[in-house]
């Protein structure tokens, strides 16, 4: 799947994609508990780029440059821009 293939509010199979620039993570606080959320800017093969979002841990394992597949994921709509996610069901791997 490419990102230009990505819909809001719908779940993908499988993006691979690559980390342009990673920003700094910061805490939250919501009902369902406390955490730590970053976003990152990455491309795909054709070079059209979205917004990822790392949630907890997921943030340590990515850094700028490296391949990484997302399975299962999700796509969200945020002020009219589309950003991906592992989400709840979904895995986030750096592959080399």
């Amino acid at each position: 799947m490419l990102i230009k293939d990505l819909k809001a509010r719908t779940p993908f199979d499988e993006l691979i994609v690559e980390v342009v620039t990673k920003g700094e993570p910061r805490a939250f606080a919501s009902a369902n508990g406390q955490g730590t959320v970053c976003n990152a800017a990455v491309k795909d093969e054709t070079g059209e780029e979205v917004s990822l979002t790392l949630w907890n841990d997921e943030y340590k394992k990515v850094n700028d440059g490296d391949k990484i597949k997302i399975t299962n994921g999700w796509v969200s709509d945020y002020k009219g821009k589309l950003q991906i996610s592992a989400g709840r069901k979904g895995t986030l791997e750096v592959i080399k």
